[in-house]
């Protein structure tokens, strides 16, 4: 199937964690595709949050209404239970109970993911806390949230992680966190099939976000000059193209033979037909293959 013009007109999404990269890729294609989606994170024109970024919830909301949807901003620590209680009220006031698709997509763990150290060499409290932001907040958003979509026996969670195998990741913690999120997909599905509510973990590949940007001193208009940098770069992809993948799968009246895998842009274009914002469509599993499999070794069976 090809995705249709407006396929979620009337639909309701929460994309938790949309400030920026892939959550604030998914908010907007989900906006394009005509929902109206509720855009929460720290960052906001409040305040910043500790990673100290410029992007804000505000401005995802602006972009979503910008594409034809209807952005709603709301400021949100997804750590604190009483303020995701209050967001999950907020929407089922607001849309008459209704949440088609939600979005577990809260990371900030790039400050405190140790890749140079073995777990015995690494500071506890920071991989702990990059456990708390990185999984913790998935469950609470998920335990208020689910609510919503059980009683309508509809709809669909969708797990961002990093990768869809069971190759390690390069570092104790955030290989704790990425696997950790595939197997909340897996647990919420077994769970929520009974009420026809699908639950997949979806990963990018190498994501062009605004902050791989920064590093390499680049604009997404001049992102090419990076491959001088770092050849692997030259197969990365916009958080559009993820964003398109979740609104892919939220159209698919079939979904539910997709829920509890874990699925990943580049298997998902291949089916669905969409493209990046330059009308590419990478596949860094075909390039991990080509590229990467003699230095690295096999990517590995999907989970």
């Amino acid at each position: 199937m090809t995705i249709q013009a407006r396929s979620l007109a009337g639909r309701v999404a929460l994309v938790a964690g949309g400030t920026r990269g892939g959550g604030r890729g998914i908010a907007v294609e989900l906006g394009a595709a005509g929902a109206t989606v509720y855009v929460t994170g720290r960052s906001s024109a409040s305040g910043r949050s500790d990673l100290d970024r410029p992007e804000t919830v505000e401005e995802t909301a602006e972009k979503i209404t910008a594409v034809g949807g209807v952005g709603v901003a709301v400021r949100t620590d997804h750590s604190r239970p009483e303020q995701v209680q209050a967001l999950v009220d907020r929407i089922a006031a607001e849309q008459d109970g209704r949440l088609d698709i939600l979005v577990n997509s809260v990371w900030g763990g790039d400050p405190l993911t140790d890749w140079a150290h073995p777990l015995w060499e690494q500071d506890l409290e920071k991989g702990f806390r990059l456990l708390r932001r990185a999984v913790d907040t998935h469950v609470i958003t998920s335990r208020f949230a689910l609510p919503l979509m059980v009683a309508r026996r509809s709809g669909l969670v969708v797990e961002v992680t990093d990768g869809n195998t069971a190759r390690y990741r390069g570092s104790f913690f955030y290989d704790l966190a990425k696997s950790s999120v595939i197997r909340l997909a897996v647990a919420q599905a077994a769970e929520l099939k009974p009420y026809g509510v699908a639950a997949v973990a979806l990963t990018p590949g190498f994501l062009r976000s605004e902050a791989m940007l920064d590093h390499f001193g680049v604009t997404e208009a001049n992102w090419r000059d990076a491959v001088a940098k770092d050849r692997h770069f030259a197969h990365s992809e916009t958080p559009a193209y993820l964003g398109r993948a979740v609104a892919a799968l939220a159209a698919d009246p079939g979904i539910m033979a997709k829920t509890g895998r874990a699925l990943a842009t580049w298997g998902l274009y291949r089916e669905y037909g969409f493209t990046d914002a330059d009308g590419t469509q990478p596949d860094f599993a075909a390039y991990w293959a080509e590229g990467l499999e003699a230095e690295y070794g096999p990517l590995g069976d999907p989970i």
